[in-house]
């Protein structure tokens, strides 16, 4: 997707990368400050979030930064106060891979998003006693379980969780339904 946004970049900002990332290294906002970056850039030149991710990536990128992996993600969310709620996580991430061959997961920084097609599950450690898991769905199926939601990742429902007790045949027929219905 970076590459896609990056490709097009001149035509929906005026500027190319290359002339986004000079504005950046003259703003004075430190560059492995991403946060900072994109509130620059969307408070100051109106740029689309999309954009400002891809400028503040390629910012940070150039100044040195390197992308951590999916698994330092995965242990930076379950560390400290959240640490009890990792087995959660792998009881999760564990049923939502065996789905397919084709679920891949994604490193974030607050959550990690599952992708077919596209994503249809994210896992964030919400609290210091639950989890929230994010399901996408296009029809969702009758459940007293599941919340509308916005979040985590592309949600349109999520289900607390606090124990991995919770990761239960009921939960993984939604995970399911969720996959199914994002090919």
């Amino acid at each position: 997707m970076m590459s896609a946004v990056t490709g097009s970049l001149a035509a929906r900002t005026g500027r190319s990368l290359e002339e986004w990332l000079a504005l950046v290294e003259a703003s004075g906002i430190d560059p492995l400050d991403q946060n900072a970056v994109r509130r620059w850039l969307r408070s100051e030149h109106g740029v689309p979030q999309n954009s400002q991710w891809a400028i503040a990536d390629a910012a940070a990128r150039a100044a040195g930064w390197e992308r951590p992996s999916v698994a330092e993600y995965t242990d930076g969310q379950y560390r400290g106060a959240k640490a009890a709620l990792r087995p959660i996580y792998d009881a999760l991430a564990e049923a939502i891979t065996g789905l397919g061959e084709d679920v891949s997961v994604e490193g974030r920084g607050g959550y990690a998003p599952f992708v077919r097609g596209r994503q249809f599950a994210a896992v964030a450690a919400a609290a210091r006693d639950r989890v929230d898991l994010g399901l996408r769905f296009t029809d969702p199926p009758a459940s007293g379980r599941l919340q509308p939601s916005n979040g985590p990742g592309q949600a349109t429902h999520k289900i607390a969780l606090r124990a991995v007790a919770d990761v239960d045949d009921e939960l993984l027929h939604l995970v399911r339904v969720a996959y199914e219905q994002n090919p």
